[in-house]
C-alpha cells in the first residue's frame, strides 16, 4: 500500500505521524471518507467541499491547494493498483480515506503551537458488506449516549475526535445490533454512528433534519435528489423516537452502506416487508436502492 503522507508517497511500513501531532494528542483535524466504484469516486467534488467547510470551521487552512485534490486523490488510486484502467481481479472498487490533523506541536491545545498540518491520503480495496444484509436489513438499538450538543460542537465538523459516536457504536455492540441510534439533548432523533437514518411513514420519507445536530451525509443528499426526482413525498424535522415503532420501513445511508435496510429496532419490527415475515426492506425502500444503483453513474467522478 502506498499512502500520501505530507507531499509525497512512501509505502505503508514507512507512513508515521509524530506522537506530538495534534490529531493524535487532542483528535484536532478533519477528515473525509470517500468510495471509488472502478476508479471512479463518488461525489468527489461535495466531499473537498465538506473538508474544506469542516476545516474552515475549525480554523484549520488545508496546506494542499483546492486544484490539486482530485489529482492527488486519483493517484492514490492509481499507485495502490485501484485506477480505471488497471486490471488484475477484483472489482477496483475502493475505499479512500483523507485526514488532515493540525500538525505537530508542543503539548498543549493551542492551534499556534503546530506550524504545518498534517496530510494523509489512503486507498484500499472495498470489502462488501454481505449481500444478506442489504437483502434483509439489520438491526439498530436506540442507545443512551446523546449526540453532542451543537453550541458545543457544530455536527457540520466532520472531526478526528468521533468519540462520542464510538461510545454509540460500544452500547449498540453489547446490545448486539449493527449499530446504534442517537437523540439529541431535547430527545428527538439524529443519527447513527456513522449513517443518518430515514424512516417511512404513512408513504412520506422522513429524516431529521439538520437543525437536529446531524453530519448532513452527502448520500443523504443523493437520495432526498432521487426521492424528489420520483415524486416521493419527503419531510426532513424533529422526531422523537417513538414515531420509528410506528414507521413503515426504514434505512439508513452513508458512503459505503449505500442504502442499508433495517429490519428492527431494539424489539420492535419495522413494517411487515421481508422474506420471512420478520421486517425488512419495504417497496419504497426497495425502490430508492435501485435507483441509486440505476443513477450511480451520474454521481461518480
Amino acid at each position: 500500500m502506498w499512502i500520501f503522507l505530507n507531499g509525497r508517497f512512501v509505502p505503508r511500513e514507512e507512513a508515521t505521524v509524530s506522537v506530538f501531532d495534534h490529531g493524535f494528542l487532542y483528535g484536532d483535524g478533519v477528515y473525509e471518507t470517500l468510495r471509488a466504484y472502478a476508479g471512479r469516486i463518488f461525489m468527489l467534488s461535495r466531499h473537498l467541499e465538506r473538508l474544506r467547510h469542516s476545516a474552515h470551521l475549525i480554523g484549520l487552512e488545508l496546506p494542499v491547494p483546492d486544484k490539486d485534490w482530485p489529482s492527488l486523490i486519483r493517484e492514490t488510486l492509481e499507485r495502490n493498483g485501484l485506477g480505471p484502467q488497471q486490471t488484475g481481479g477484483g472489482s477496483r472498487d475502493a475505499y479512500l480515506r483523507v485526514s488532515v490533523s493540525r500538525g505537530e506541536g508542543e503539548i498543549g491545545l493551542d492551534p499556534g503551537l503546530c506550524s504545518q498540518p498534517t496530510v494523509v491520503i489512503l486507498a484500499k480495496p472495498f470489502t462488501p458488506y454481505p449481500t444478506h444484509l442489504h437483502e434483509n436489513g439489520v438491526q439498530l438499538a436506540l442507545v443512551t449516549v446523546r449526540r453532542n450538543l451543537d453550541r458545543a460542537l457544530p455536527p457540520q465538523i466532520k472531526s478526528l475526535n468521533v468519540l462520542n459516536n464510538i461510545l454509540a457504536k460500544q452500547e449498540a455492540t453489547r446490545a448486539g445490533a449493527f449499530d446504534g441510534i442517537m437523540l439529541n439533548v431535547q430527545g428527538h432523533l439524529t443519527e447513527c454512528s456513522t449513517s443518518n437514518v430515514f424512516f417511512v411513514s404513512r408513504g412520506r420519507l422522513c429524516t431529521p433534519a439538520g437543525a437536529c445536530g446531524i453530519l448532513e451525509g452527502i448520500t443523504r443528499e443523493v437520495v432526498l435528489l432521487l426521492a424528489k426526482e420520483e415524486g416521493i413525498p419527503t419531510e426532513e424535522g424533529p422526531y422523537e423516537a417513538e414515531v420509528l415503532w410506528g414507521a413503515e420501513e426504514c434505512f439508513v445511508t452513508n458512503t459505503t452502506l449505500e442504502i442499508l435496510p433495517v429490519r428492527q429496532i431494539d424489539h420492535h419490527t419495522i413494517g411487515e416487508a421481508g422474506p420471512d415475515g420478520k421486517g425488512g426492506p419495504g417497496p419504497l425502500t426497495t425502490k430508492l436502492q435501485k435507483q441509486f444503483r440505476t443513477n450511480l453513474s451520474r454521481f461518480l467522478e
